[in-house]
């Protein structure tokens, strides 16, 4: 694999991270603003098992202190393709500056386990539908 698939590849992975980050916080603020309007697919079986999952994943990673795959894959690759594992190109500054934080490990495990007690109300408070 060449040094730019290799940066290509960190980006795809780097895009794909945040479009994770971004559906376990925006399925949390869909589900509870598609009660008020009434939106019934907001409490679909699949996309309801699919939030709850993600969220419990990401919660199970902090607890254990892994680090997350998708993390080390985007590192990995980024080493691969010859640079620091956060060299800064356009997708990767911007995305970044999105996803990373520089604060101690518990304030994560913190805001994951308040976080997924969030999804659990919401998930008590309006069951998924089947």
């Amino acid at each position: 694999m060449s040094a730019a698939t290799s940066r290509a590849l960190a980006d795809a992975v780097l895009l794909l991270h945040a479009a994770v980050v971004l559906f376990v916080i925006g399925g949390l603020v869909l589900i509870v603003i598609g009660q008020r309007w009434h939106w019934r697919w907001v409490n679909g079986w699949w996309f309801r098992v699919a939030h709850l999952l993600a969220i419990a994943i990401v919660v199970a990673e902090s607890w254990i202190g892994l680090t997350c795959p998708l993390t080390t894959l985007e590192s990995w690759l980024r080493a691969r393709g010859g640079g620091p594992a956060y060299a800064q190109g356009f997708v990767e500054h911007w995305v970044q500056r999105l996803l990373y934080y520089d604060a101690p490990p518990w304030v994560f495990v913190l805001a994951y386990s308040v976080f997924a007690l969030g999804v659990a109300a919401v998930w008590w408070r309006w069951p998924p539908r089947r």
